[in-house]
């Protein structure tokens, strides 16, 4: 009596065993690596993208140099932060989609933690006042970084014609509260025309023809939101501020410092929702902490509505981040080849910093309260231009320095 032929188990089991055995080896070590980079990634997004490089391509191997390249050149062509969505690219090219969820959740968790508690230190303990004069030092440091990186970022963008013509209808634009989401599209279509007039030399039409098509003065009657806008008097909604942070996650292109623009645009000046204190204080908690800057809306998310306001702040302006990443992948080859697109990125790239410019102007205000904030912002900018300090020593000096001047008052 013949027995029947035992199971065999299919020819591919084995090998689709092993690729799910690796891609969860793959996933523990994207978690890894991003957890230990989120807690001591600080310094900004350069410092970051330093870090990334010699993780990924030096340490481990898992990138060459030029794809590392090509990884950083696809972040800077999508709006978000940029250095979140560098580590976001690495998990998917390394473990796929689970390995982009993985390194992305991984670098940011870090920063939210942290830009919780503070949150949760700053409501609890902002009456007291040793901690009001722990912030009055900060806030002159942190002016001084904005306007340090404003610096970088303008000699970057003035060093073109074109830039430098949009960068001014910018910023007059910006001054007469022209919508953001208005400068930047307008900015953007104007940048591939501008850029051609301009380069036309003699034989093309002069610098004021060219400004014909940057139409955002003649767009000020219309379109220009006054500053002492109607504020809302109602509690802030969890569904409201996630709508505003996916709107800031999906349009912000340029440094982390961009952010404060669009910031106080619609939280201190259209809905006032928040002060120019309270927006300073966040930026130099974003500064404080290691990992993504845009940590920062972690801790406005727990100013205005507690944990479910920081928990829903994060997922909105980081959300957008990790679908930009999936879409754009693919298409990375392509997009970076293309002159037009270049040309509309150096455009938002003008406008973004125009827009910060504006920003800064007004947190001038709740940052030099005094003789001594005037010093401190002067000492601060100096030292960022003469050193290569990490800025976050600058705004623990900041806070000594208004620590010690609670004391010598004998408050």
């Amino acid at each position: 009596m013949s027995s029947a032929p035992e199971a065999t188990p299919p020819p591919h089991d084995g090998a689709a065993t092993t690729a799910a055995v690796d891609r969860a080896a793959r996933l523990r070590e994207l978690a890894a690596v991003f957890l230990r980079l989120g807690l001591t990634a600080f310094g900004g997004p350069a410092a970051h993208t330093a870090l990334l490089e010699t993780e990924v391509v030096h340490r481990r191997r898992w990138l060459t140099e030029q794809e590392f390249l090509d990884l950083v050149s696809a972040a800077n062509l999508i709006p978000g932060p940029n250095s979140t969505e560098l580590a976001i690219h690495i998990g998917l090219r390394r473990a796929g989609f689970p390995g982009l969820l993985v390194a992305g959740a991984c670098f940011i968790l870090p920063a939210v933690l942290l830009a919780s508690l503070f949150g949760w230190l700053y409501v609890t303990w902002s009456y007291i006042p040793a901690f009001q004069s722990v912030l009055a030092g900060i806030k002159p440091v942190i002016l001084a970084v904005v306007l340090h990186a404003m610096f970088r970022l303008g000699r970057a963008v003035l060093k073109t014609p074109h830039g430098a013509v949009i960068a001014i209808a910018a910023l007059a634009a910006g001054m007469f509260a022209v919508h953001e989401l208005l400068i930047l599209l307008v900015a953007a279509l104007s940048a591939p025309l501008l850029r051609r007039w301009l380069q036309r030399g003699s034989d093309g039409p002069s610098v004021a023809a060219a400004l014909n098509p940057l139409p955002l003065i003649g767009l000020l009657p219309a379109a220009a939101i006054p500053a002492a806008g109607a504020a809302s008097s109602a509690s802030v909604g969890l569904l409201p501020l996630f709508g505003f942070f996916v709107k800031v996650g999906s349009i912000l292109y340029g440094s982390g410092y961009v952010l404060i623009a669009y910031l106080r645009s619609d939280l201190v000046e259209r809905w006032r929702w928040m002060s120019e204190g309270q927006l300073l204080d966040a930026v130099a908690v974003g500064q404080l902490m290691p990992g993504p800057l845009f940590s920062t809306a972690t801790f406005i998310g727990y100013l205005l509505a507690g944990a479910p306001g920081a928990a829903v702040a994060t997922v909105g302006i980081f959300l957008p981040a990790f679908f930009f990443v999936a879409v754009s992948a693919p298409l990375v080859p392509r997009l970076r080849r293309s002159p037009l697109t270049a040309a509309l990125l150096d455009g938002v790239n003008a406008g973004s910093v125009a827009l910060m410019a504006v920003a800064a102007m007004y947190l001038v205000g709740g940052a030099l309260t005094g003789v001594t904030a005037v010093l401190l912002c002067a000492a601060a900018f100096a030292a960022l231009l003469l050193t290569k300090w990490n800025p976050v020593w600058l705004i623990a000096g900041g806070a000594i320095a208004g620590w010690l001047l609670l004391r010598g008052s004998g408050a």
